[in-house]
């Protein structure tokens, strides 16, 4: 194939290796090379040996400015998630990115620390950059936030929870009824006196104690006094201490649901401090199957949530709504197991 004077004009003004440099190499058109190195199916693989190896040799490193100006989205997928110090999210983001990656898309992170105004500067910042797709923590947004999800046109699922409504995609599992099915095990259990102890109150803390109250009202032995509510960051450190408040309750609680593990692992701990013998005196439960939960003395008793796999399936629902197409469903419940331990 001739040389292309003006290919070779851009790459000594810019110094860098162009996908007509690449085409010309691998003797093939620009598209086939844009095609090829996004991994599309259509192209023959024997092209694709030829235009990975010709990219190789040249040292080609794809310009995603570029192609976003050409295609009006670029090749990274923008996600919003509350926290990185919770190994929940790290866990999730593990998944989407090893899914994403070999499609030809990249992570790009924001950490909303459960701030509605931080999470709406955010969107706006991320859909500056054209991102091929959104991923975002729940449904709870701010007006001003959901209106930039639905204004920008650009393909987006919510993970966490599960969300059945029109146009919406999302891949999670029901808060409320693993909350539900806490309260209903400690029931079987013999436990009247059920306490529920949150921290964060984020949408999905508050959708685990629509569970508590739901299960607790069946029973007939629901008590909003029982309500243990705290806005501050989930920590150990906040669980211990909830726990003393909890324990200075008359008529006594039997039983304590943590909105999270760090929450009960504290608590665990306190117990220990207190000689308070736990379960014969006091059954603990979290919610998360954190790290180091299986570990505790007594082990945990908590929801095991299934993070990795919403990671992983959430990405292959983008995946298919950024190629144009349909997702076999558009609210995908992937459950959540209840882990019966020593601490109830």
């Amino acid at each position: 194939m001739n040389s292309d004077p003006r290919a070779s004009a851009r790459r000594r003004a810019t110094g860098r290796v162009t996908l007509a440099d690449v085409a010309q190499a691998a003797g093939v058109s620009p598209i086939t090379v844009s095609r090829a190195l996004r991994g599309e199916r259509a192209v023959d693989p024997e092209l694709v040996e030829r235009v990975r190896a010709a990219a190789a040799r040249l040292g080609y490193v794809p310009d995603p400015a570029a192609r976003a100006l050409a295609s009006q989205r670029g090749t990274h997928v923008a996600v919003l998630i509350p926290l990185l110090s919770n190994t929940l999210f790290v866990d999730l983001i593990e998944a989407l990115q090893h899914t994403l990656r070999p499609a030809g898309y990249q992570a790009l992170i924001g950490i909303t620390h459960y701030d509605p105004s931080e999470e709406e500067q955010l969107l706006r910042e991320q859909l500056m950059h054209r991102p091929a797709g959104l991923i975002v923590t729940g449904r709870s947004h701010s007006p001003a936030a959901q209106a930039l999800i639905d204004a920008s046109g650009v393909p987006c699922v919510h993970v966490m929870e599960t969300i059945d409504a029109p146009g919406v995609h999302s891949v999670g599992f029901s808060q409320k009824a693993a909350g539900a099915a806490v309260v209903r095990h400690l029931i079987e259990r013999g436990r009247r006196r059920i306490a529920f102890a949150g921290a964060q109150l984020d949408a999905r803390t508050l959708q685990r104690l629509e569970g508590w109250r739901e299960a607790l009202g069946e029973a007939d032995l629901h008590d909003a006094r029982l309500e243990w509510l705290n806005p501050a960051p989930s920590s150990m450190a906040l669980g211990a201490r909830l726990l003393e408040q909890i324990l200075a309750m008359k008529p006594a609680v039997d039983a304590i649901f943590f909105c999270n593990d760090d929450l009960a692992q504290g608590a665990l701990l306190a117990a220990q401090r207190l000689r308070l013998a736990v379960p014969k005196r006091l059954a603990i439960v979290g919610f998360n199957d954190l790290t180091g939960s299986d570990q505790m003395v007594p082990a945990l008793t908590t929801v095991r949530t299934p993070r990795g796999e919403i990671g992983q399936r959430a990405a292959q629902m983008l995946l298919t709504l950024m190629r144009g197409g349909t997702p076999p469903e558009r609210c995908v419940d992937v459950g959540f197991e209840l882990v019966v331990r020593e601490s109830s």
